[in-house]
């Protein structure tokens, strides 16, 4: 074969391969630009949605991997690295891919820092491949509730017992008719009672105006030396029987912008909690004195003191640190409550030291405000 056969023929064969080359690059083309991309997982504008809801969302596949979380679900310890942490949920998000069928729950999740998260689950399918979990924090709503209870139990045994004095003793007062002695003894008894029932009528009705720790419409400017002579004055007699020392020291001109009758309770509660928890011969002191744009009126007593590990729980309504003692003395146990719904209506707060066998230090720590002399006068 000559040399220009040859390359005759390579150059058909070029040219071939060249179409073939082509043609297969051109299929290529088409195949790739016909072929439909794999659908996401995550819907388009599933995110957003998810991040504005106000629940913690979660979406779960097939494999039960997590694929999306929100933040406040990871925060509220529903979600562990890529899995459903509470086996309670990840039971009902099976069950949904099983049938379909929405689902709900209350789930209570583990301990963390010493307290129990109470859960509200809503699951449901979102796709074929997805389940959606939707959980609100109900801790929240849990502890209302059961304050709420605590709460009516209580009241209703408090009531119980004056109210129960009161009828036996008309019954006594009935049957010793023809002996005055103990018709007087008796009626003494039930005088005592009935004034402890209104105490702790009225008691229960100032809590309940102070539940929203907001400012009385009744706010006016109070000079602080009054409310410390009004309320030492309060206790005057019964530290006069138990020969306690009610001393007090208030810096001049200092004043207080606030509801008088909620500051007034406030202040006297504190001081007859010190005279009534002090022993004979002791002292109670009422000092007051500005700290910087502060107030801080401080009622201290040598009394029995409170237990550190009940520091925190004296302000509970219806607590009390010696139960018996509390009775005896006609305590309500609401007190120290109403103190600290008082301080935070006054835009104030209020701070304790105790030690048992040394006293306790109660301080009211309330705004200071500028007194005009015109508001005298207005």
């Amino acid at each position: 074969m000559d040399t220009s056969a040859g390359m005759l023929i390579a150059g058909a064969i070029g040219v071939v391969a060249g179409a073939m080359i082509a043609y297969l690059w051109r299929f290529s083309e088409r195949r790739a630009a016909g072929a439909p991309e794999p659908a996401p997982l995550v819907p388009s504008g599933a995110e957003l949605v998810l991040s504005v809801l106000s629940s913690s969302a979660v979406l779960v596949d097939s494999s039960d991997t997590v694929v999306k979380a929100s933040a406040p679900a990871v925060a509220m310890g529903i979600v562990h690295h890529d899995r459903l942490a509470p086996d309670e949920l990840m039971k009902l998000v099976r069950q949904v891919r099983r049938d379909g069928q929405v689902r709900e729950a209350d789930i209570s999740l583990q301990p963390r820092r010493g307290t129990t998260s109470h859960v509200h689950a809503r699951v449901a399918p979102l796709t074929s491949r997805l389940i959606l979990v939707l959980a609100d924090d109900r801790t929240r709503e849990q502890q209302v509730e059961s304050i709420r209870r605590d709460f009516v139990a209580n009241v209703s045994h408090e009531l119980k017992t004056p109210v129960g004095a009161l009828n036996l003793l008309a019954e006594a007062v009935g049957e010793a008719k023809d002996d005055p002695e103990a018709v007087l003894r008796f009626s003494g008894r039930m005088h005592l009672e009935s004034e402890r029932l209104t105490r702790l009528v009225q008691q229960i009705i100032d809590l309940s105006r102070l539940q929203n720790d907001t400012l009385s419409d009744e706010a006016v400017t109070i000079k602080i030396g009054e409310l410390v002579s009004e309320a030492t004055e309060h206790s005057a007699t019964e530290a006069e029987h138990k020969k306690i020392h009610l001393a007090s020291s208030v810096e001049p001109d200092l004043y207080v912008h606030g509801d008088r009758a909620q500051l007034h309770a406030a202040v006297s509660n504190l001081v007859e909690n010190a005279v009534t928890y002090s022993p004979d011969g002791s002292r109670v002191t009422v000092t007051a004195q500005a700290d910087g744009r502060n107030i801080r009126l401080t009622v201290t007593d040598n009394g029995i003191g409170i237990p550190g590990d009940e520091l925190d729980r004296i302000f509970e309504r219806f607590y009390r640190v010696d139960p018996a003692r509390a009775r005896a003395t006609g305590g309500t146990g609401l007190g120290l409550s109403i103190v600290k719904h008082v301080a935070a209506s006054n835009g104030g707060t209020v701070e304790v030291w105790s030690e048992p066998g040394l006293g306790s230090s109660f301080t009211l720590v309330l705004p200071a405000h500028q007194h005009d002399m015109d508001e005298e006068h207005a």
